[in-house]
């Protein structure tokens, strides 16, 4: 008689790849990195079963292609629906203090929650999302292999936050360049690093750090009074009307349009505005104070601007 031999499924740490530069990445205890926990939460990133009516997924604010960032100003929920904002691009998340522009959710796990609740977005119940397709493949068998068992609310938002975090922007050009490589980058995005970064403009003030971004709030005079209290929403600090988080320049190229809001179509626009100095918003960043460059050197900035795109996809998941 043949022995009985039984193949029992083993996961295994997602190895990810991080680009020189970027920081050691710290996970949750209840979120470890897998195999299976990765490939659970991409699955779920793009499954529309997570909206109410089946229309809409994670990714249909979220384009691969657009650094995971939307195409139109105000990003649109189930049934059209209008949103409350522009979805920004996913990248480096892992090493976000908070989430949403208003810095109103403080972990990745609990970021995933809202727009599943959100009417305008999901419109749907995290606890019904899961159990929908707790049964189904590849759901329940990467579910049981991740986590020990079936798919839960707790679980769902694990595992989306665990892919998440695998969306790695640190592979430009710019970084080359970097990193030693002098011919990474031309002489005009040589010099639109050098103004970017120059005692006239200081973009790098804001701009900086391996996110390309110091993750604060500030009011840029956008509005003289926005319609979207922006971190005051959640501080309920007047003098917090219509801030909102430093957005990363990474792949800032492919992540139009541009604001909050979408105001902005084009980088030229949004290069015009902090030109101008804004409008005089009471709580307007001192930063943004205005400033005077020749034609050539808007081209030069341009040009470094677009040297911020990686060079391979975010999604490391085959």
């Amino acid at each position: 008689m043949g022995e009985d031999v039984r193949v029992t499924e083993v996961d295994i740490p997602f190895l990810l790849d991080l680009p020189p530069g970027a920081p050691p990445m710290v996970l949750p205890a209840d979120a470890p990195m897998t195999e299976a926990s990765v490939r659970l939460g991409k699955a779920l990133f793009f499954d529309p079963q997570l909206s109410r009516d089946g229309s809409i997924a994670c990714a249909s604010c979220h384009f691969p292609d657009r650094a995971f960032s939307d195409t139109v100003p105000i990003s649109k929920g189930i049934e059209g629906r209008l949103g409350m904002r522009n979805s920004p691009p996913l990248l480096n998340l892992a090493w976000h203090p908070a989430f949403f522009r208003d810095g109103g959710v403080p972990t990745l796990e609990q970021q995933a929650i809202a727009p599943i609740h959100d009417t305008q977005e999901m419109d749907f119940n995290i606890h019904f999302a899961a159990e929908r397709v707790r049964e189904k493949e590849p759901y329940a068998r990467l579910s049981r292999l991740a986590y020990g068992r079936p798919l839960d609310a707790f679980l769902l938002t694990r595992a989306l936050a665990t892919y998440q975090r695998t969306l790695v922007s640190g592979w430009s050009r710019y970084d080359r360049f970097l990193q030693g490589d002098m011919d990474a980058l031309s002489e005009a995005e040589q010099r639109g690093l050098a103004l970017f970064n120059g005692p006239d403009l200081k973009c790098g003030t804001c701009h900086g750090g391996f996110d390309l971004s110091d993750h604060r709030y500030h009011n840029i005079g956008l509005y003289t009074l926005s319609p979207d209290p922006g971190r005051e929403r959640i501080s309920l600090v007047a003098s917090d009307h219509g801030k909102f988080k430093t957005p990363t320049l990474r792949n800032i190229a492919l992540t139009a349009p541009y604001m909050h809001d979408g105001t902005f179509a084009t980088l030229e626009e949004v290069m015009d505005h902090f030109a101008s100095g804004g409008q005089a918003a009471p709580n307007k960043s001192p930063l943004v104070a205005g400033f005077t460059i020749s034609p050539e050197q808007r081209l030069d900035l341009i040009a470094f601007l677009h040297a911020l795109t990686d060079e391979r996809p975010l999604d490391q998941v085959h």
